[in-house]
């Protein structure tokens, strides 16, 4: 053993410079103790030694992923002064080199796997090993050689240091923000990240691809084949666990199934949405929650979706396997695609909402945009099914029953109806941005045309095959010879209809709807109009049928007549009261006009309307003092709200809190109060939800800028 001074060298400590390193690498709102830095970005490290550092002592750092790291899988790192780089593109340096310190500066490989590396240093034969526990190491949208790379500082602040913001939901000519915590940096968080990471089947050297990690996390999220973090449940029914609708964020989820190391109870889209933003945000993928209205689910991938009603337009529930969901929240992740042809970076879709197979597994994505928007629905990975939730074209039928069967007879053909306003929350402003131009082209222009033609070129033409679970008398038309003839028919006839409401959707007062029917040409019409309005769920799932009207009406040259449709409140608060799912009011209307073929179908879906809650607090604070927040709601509603419960949490304020109120009597205030402090600095965000037996959907958010 050879040593110049005559005593060997040691390490007697190691400085990770947490607050220093953190700083630079965007990683110092993680609640946690060990360091965590992002790849391909220089860290310091300051090595305390037994003696000074000569120039022929043996100095190596090992940094290790995994339970038996190796060189040869690229799971091991030993980097030396000796040579400036190792093999796997780490670096090391010193800074400098005084007394007994030295101050190193690590860089790791920007196609480094993600996770926790375990240091040990080697001096001689002396290994020191830190008490201070793993480091972790995330992608890096800062860092021009990561494969996340995204050049715009506002986008990273937005798509990856932004711990809350907002899912859109509701129908699509009535988009409501719902306010989510995503809390990336809370405690537990990270941790649950990484044992997700560690419970995925993807080998060590592949955690380095944001495409693999993006696709397995999207499977992860749900509990359907891997013991995920979320079980999925649409039944109305949660009495043994949480109602989807009563969740405000990702972190007692995370917390919750990190603790247990089970499946938490209950998740829909927006929930999965929401978890899989927060696992993305937290590993350092840009991720966005992206909401798109009049989703198709379309199982049999022919880019139809069949919708069966009666007479009078009332939806018939299970005739169909494909539904049109009211919306359907996913994500986009940002990345470059090195394993397709150039042209496909940027936004990925992704989506961890169990509903179809992908590889034998429920998992979704990455897709990339550019590949939905151009047709190109063959590139990995689920293009068919993202195309058709954006593209499919929804054809109306109506069931009669002649002679004791059922008969169906085609209505129309819809083709602008799926996928519309598109919605995410705008870059560093609470705003919806419509970003449906990311994911088409312009309805029924060329370039819309052209893109769906190829799209069908790869999903099998079987568009002019009947339905296997129909009757086989049925001919489908072909998808592309459908819009033309729909067009005509409408201008043809000169009719056309309007769904609208006369007074506010308040719970407890009766729904004045109006069916306007109108014609635009000259000539007499007598029209058969039916009409009725349905209670369903955001799934498009029916729960209730309200109502219905049937009238015959003659028209004259331009004119117009408005069919009421009035329903009483006792029609559907038992409903309210008996689902435990928010729900919307779909209200359908069939003209038929007489001597003709023509038949008119028209649908809307709105939500009802609340009183708000008021969040009263000062607008800046101080760090570690004391302030007070106040939660006001009024019910103005002339129903009671029972079981109230008011759930509220403000990140980096104070944890989550559940107040119950008991039974809210109409006319009634109920005010809350909590007194908190801060633990950190800049804009943060305090979010309310008021849920009862008969409303779920009543949230506030409201900012408070903390100061030192």
């Amino acid at each position: 053993m050879s040593s110049n001074s005559g005593s060997d060298l040691k390490v007697t400590g190691i400085d990770f410079l947490k607050s220093q390193n953190t700083l630079l690498h965007h990683t110092d709102e993680y609640n946690i103790e060990n360091l965590v830095v992002r790849r391909g970005q220089p860290f310091l490290l300051q090595l305390s030694f037994s003696r000074e550092l000569k120039a022929a002592d043996k100095l190596s750092l090992r940094f290790g992923i995994g339970e038996k790291p190796m060189k040869t899988r690229g799971t091991l790192m030993s980097l030396s002064m000796k040579q400036e780089k190792d093999l796997s593109g780490w670096q090391i340096s010193i800074v400098k080199n005084s007394g007994k310190e030295c101050l190193l500066s690590v860089t790791s490989s920007p196609r480094a796997p993600v996770g926790k590396y375990v240091l040990n240093v080697k001096t001689g034969t002396n290994i020191y090993k830190p008490p201070n526990g793993p480091i972790y190491l995330l992608f890096n949208p800062w860092c021009k050689d990561d494969v996340v790379f995204l050049d715009d500082e506002a986008q990273r602040k937005e798509y990856v240091l932004n711990d809350t913001g907002c899912i859109y939901v509701g129908s699509a000519y009535r988009i409501y923000d719902k306010p989510w915590n995503f809390g990336q940096f809370e405690e537990f968080v990270l941790d649950a990240c990484m044992y997700l990471l560690d419970n995925s089947k993807l080998k060590l050297i592949n955690r380095s691809d944001p495409v693999s990690v993006s696709r397995v996390m999207s499977a992860l999220v749900n509990a359907n084949d891997d013991r995920g973090v979320l079980m999925g449940n649409w039944s109305g029914i949660y009495n043994n666990g949480t109602s989807p609708v009563d969740w405000i964020g990702s972190v007692s989820i995370l917390q919750q199934y990190y603790k247990t190391k089970k499946p938490v109870c209950y998740g829909q889209c927006w929930v999965f949405a929401g978890v899989l933003t927060t696992v993305m945000r937290c590993l350092g993928i840009p991720s966005r929650c992206v909401s798109n209205f009049n989703s198709a689910h379309d199982t049999e991938e022919n880019l139809t979706v069949d919708i069966y009603m009666d007479e009078y337009g009332r939806i018939e529930n299970g005739i169909s396997f494909d539904s049109v969901w009211n919306f359907h929240v996913w994500n986009d992740v940002w990345m470059k695609r090195t394993d397709l042809p150039e042209g496909f970076d940027g936004w990925q879709a992704i989506d961890s909402t169990p509903q179809e197979q992908s590889g034998g597994i429920f998992q979704c994505g990455p897709c990339p945009l550019k590949a939905v928007r151009e047709g190109d629905v063959y590139l990995p990975f689920d293009g068919k099914f993202v195309y058709a939730e954006v593209n499919a074209d929804k054809v109306y039928w109506m069931v009669k029953k002649v002679n004791g069967k059922d008969k169906y007879i085609k209505l129309n053909t819809e083709t602008q109806d799926i996928g519309v306003n598109i919605s995410t929350k705008a870059v560093g402003q609470d705003k919806r941005e419509d970003i449906t131009a990311q994911y088409k082209f312009p309805e029924g222009s060329k370039e819309e045309r052209k893109a769906m033609e190829r799209a069908l070129s790869f999903i099998r033409p079987s568009g002019l095959t009947p339905r296997a679970h129909m009757p086989s008398a049925m001919p489908m038309a072909g998808a592309l010879s459908q819009p033309a003839a729909l067009c005509v028919a409408v201008s043809k006839t000169g009719v056309h209809l309007e769904i609208t409401n006369k007074e506010a959707l308040y719970p407890g007062n009766p729904l004045e709807l109006v069916i306007t029917v109108k014609t635009s040409t000259p000539g007499t019409r007598t029209i058969d109009l039916a009409g009725s309005c349905q209670l369903q769920s955001y799934t498009g799932k029916v729960e209730a049928s309200l109502g219905c009207v049937k009238e015959t009406i003659k028209l004259e040259g331009k004119s117009e007549m408005q069919v009421p449709l009035k329903i009483a409140a006792d029609a559907y608060m038992k409903t309210l009261s008996s689902v435990e799912d928010e729900v919307l009011i779909h209200i359908t209307a069939i003209a038929e006009v007489q001597g003709t073929d023509y038949k008119l179908t028209q649908d809307t879906t709105m939500r009802f309307e609340y009183p708000p809650i008021t969040i009263q607090m000062p607008e800046t604070a101080k760090l570690n003092k004391e302030f007070t927040c106040a939660f006001i709601f009024k019910n103005n509603l002339n129903v009671p709200l029972d079981n109230c419960k008011l759930l509220v949490e403000g990140l980096g304020i104070f944890k989550m809190s559940t107040f119950d109120q008991g039974d809210v009597k109409p006319g009634r205030i109920i005010k809350s109060e909590i007194t908190c402090t801060p633990t950190r600095l800049g804009e943060k965000k305090i979010i309310a939800k008021l849920i009862s037996t008969q409303i779920k959907g009543i949230s506030a958010m409201k900012a408070i800028t903390i100061t030192e």
